[in-house]
């Protein structure tokens, strides 16, 4: 019987998005949800047999992506990247990569027609012991 050594790529422990604009990284990010698209079709039986429906695609939805992270140095680049898109506001080309216990990359999702729907900073209260956390939700028009 042969050893068998099993992987278990699906196991990340954070993200790192990277933008392609001056600000570059955006840093490291501990989730990361929404990324999806979605077919509308349209059903129509066919007409040679009645046993048979034909299913044709008429749009796609790509579902926002939002990452989540504790506040740290990184924010300044999100900041930066924000003040950037909000001076001359242009799709841009963006990265998530899913990274392992020991940073390697486990699968990079390439997005085009990137842009910024959203950033969601910390509430700060001195009397609770929360992390303070950041959210960023992108747009984007499809997979490279």
């Amino acid at each position: 019987m042969s050893d068998l050594v099993t992987d278990d790529p699906g196991l990340s422990v954070y993200f790192r998005c990277r933008v392609d604009a001056p600000s570059g990284e955006l840093g490291d990010w501990t989730t990361c949800s929404g990324l999806g698209i979605s077919f509308e079709t349209v059903s129509q039986g066919d007409t040679a047999t009645f046993s048979f429906m034909h299913h044709f695609p008429k749009t796609k939805t790509y579902t926002n992506v939002t990452l989540g992270r504790p506040i740290s140095p990184s924010t300044d680049k999100v900041i930066g990247w924000l003040s950037a898109f909000s001076l001359l506001p242009h799709p841009t080309v963006a990265e998530i990569t899913a990274l392992d216990p020991d940073g390697k990359s486990i699968m990079t999702f390439n997005l085009y027609g990137v842009v910024p729907v959203k950033w969601t900073g910390p509430s700060f209260d001195a009397s609770s012991l929360k992390i303070a956390e950041e959210q960023l939700e992108l747009a984007y028009q499809g997979f490279l």
